[in-house]
């Protein structure tokens, strides 16, 4: 009797732990790895973003963004909200239109991995104020330090804050005017805190982002 009862604990034991087994053999197929994003056909299709943001995404048009050395999530978000509406811009929300996921990330991944040219403050009598917001915000507003999401250096974080310094200063007073005004609203964020600037601010500090590096 004490043998049958010791044959039928270790079976009973041998088919508990083979449960897992069963169910991982039974059960869903792990979920494959996302495809590397293919820098050659993101170079190939960057060509029809060359008129606006030149060969290596250094845009030579101060109301065109430079996008080289730019983290790629961030450009994968904003292509994404172009194509969805959500950021308004005709002509961005054409060329978006046309692009598939992995034509956003080849494009994004491509262009980041081209060296951002620097940039240069242009307005002696803002660039000490533009500092000042940058590095320290504006207490008595609530207006945080850009720094503290963009780095001192203006290199962002990755895949959650976008690069800042050497962007035109044009670009990023347009940005900070259109988030402050409900023209761009991809970002609650950014909205509360560019509502909180008035123009001279805003020219302030980008013109000081302009020549971060």
């Amino acid at each position: 009797m004490k043998l049958v009862s010791t044959s039928l604990m270790s079976y009973l034991l041998a088919a508990v732990l083979a449960v897992p087994l069963v169910s991982q053999a039974a059960g869903e197929a792990a979920p494959a790895k996302a495809a590397k994003p293919d820098l050659v056909r993101g170079e190939k299709s960057f060509a029809v973003c060359v008129a606006c943001h030149a060969a290596d995404g250094n845009s030579g048009t101060p109301v065109n963004p430079k996008l080289a050395q730019q983290h790629p999530e961030y450009l994968v978000k904003q292509l994404q909200e172009f194509k969805s509406g959500k950021r308004k811009n005709a002509v961005m929300q054409g060329f978006a239109a046309a692009l598939s996921e992995d034509d956003m990330k080849n494009i994004a991944f491509w262009v980041s991995s081209q060296k951002s040219k620097p940039g240069f403050a242009k307005d002696k009598e803002l660039v000490t104020l533009g500092e000042r917001i940058y590095r320290g915000g504006i207490a008595d507003r609530q207006v945080p330090a850009c720094a503290g999401c963009h780095n001192p250096t203006g290199a962002g974080i990755p895949a959650q804050y976008p690069r800042l310094g050497g962007q035109h200063a044009e670009y990023t007073a347009s940005q900070l005017t259109g988030f402050r005004d409900g023209v761009r609203g991809n970002s609650l964020q950014m909205s509360q805190v560019a509502a909180k600037l008035n123009d001279r601010e805003i020219r302030a500090v980008a013109d000081y982002i302009a020549g971060l590096r």
